[in-house]
């Protein structure tokens, strides 16, 4: 949780394009991030994958007003809504979009190839049929917000206890690359998500700083088997709503937007 999941990157940007608050060009620069290249295949009406500008043009045109973020995981199909085939093939790559406006979501299948330090990645997305359903397990941004607060002073406790929280040199380095990021003000969202998304996303990201440092520092304190499945039981549920945080942060502007048709 350390970075940004592509689906998060995706719905956010393309939302953003969709709103036409960016250009394509920036929509799709942004996408990428620092991948190789970015092609969607499936699309109704191509025989092949296309690239990101032509996918978001044509899913406009197919009827597309916004995207949603889904980062299931067994037992918590968190943002999906069916049917079956799409949420196994999102439960696989632990993350998807879902289209607003017609029965559309995209899943990304990562490739990678070189050597380590100049690693190529592409990314194909699967265009498949989805059920326009409301979407599993989704909290509203005050619900998230309250959540978060409430887990990150459970997993600071935790990590305090098990004496891995800000101790040895990878706890360090997660929580130094954080504050770097935070200071060099990157958007956290794109153009047109409320500032609430933003400090939602961006608390969500603190967390899973911690949860990073306490399955990545070795064995802290936790020297026994006992100990470490403890850490493992309190840290799940802390995980778990960070990332019904982040989902609920990346779909503030469909929510909205569905609030005020009501």
């Amino acid at each position: 949780m350390l970075s940004e999941p592509r689906s998060g990157r995706l719905a956010a940007w393309g939302n953003a394009l969709l709103a036409g608050l960016v250009s394509p060009d920036d929509a799709v620069l942004a996408i990428v991030g620092e991948d190789a290249v970015h092609r969607v295949e499936g699309l109704p009406g191509e025989a092949a994958p296309v690239g990101l500008t032509l996918a978001l043009g044509r899913l406009r045109a197919l009827g597309v007003s916004g995207l949603r973020v889904a980062l299931p995981q067994p037992g918590h199909p968190l943002g999906l809504s069916g049917p079956p085939e799409f949420n196994a093939r999102a439960l696989e790559a632990e993350e998807a979009v879902i289209c607003h406006g017609a029965a559309f979501g995209l899943v990304p299948e990562v490739y990678e190839a070189g050597p380590d330090g100049d690693v190529h990645v592409e990314v194909v997305w699967h265009c498949l049929a989805v059920r326009e359903a409301p979407p599993a397990d989704v909290p509203s941004l005050g619900e998230a917000e309250r959540e978060l607060a409430e887990a990150l002073r459970d997993a600071t406790e935790v990590l305090s206890r098990l004496d891995v929280a800000g101790s040895g040199p990878v706890a360090e380095a997660a929580i130094d690359a954080y504050r770097a990021r935070a200071e060099r003000g990157r958007e956290v969202l794109a153009p047109g998500y409320p500032p609430r998304a933003v400090r939602v996303l961006e608390l969500a990201q603190r967390v899973g700083v911690l949860i990073s440092v306490a399955y990545e520092n070795g064995h802290g304190g936790a020297v026994s088997a006992g100990e470490m499945a403890a850490r493992g039981a309190a840290l799940r549920p802390v995980e778990r709503t960070a990332r019904r945080a982040q989902v609920a942060a990346y779909n503030a502007v469909v929510e909205e937007r569905e609030r005020g048709a009501r």
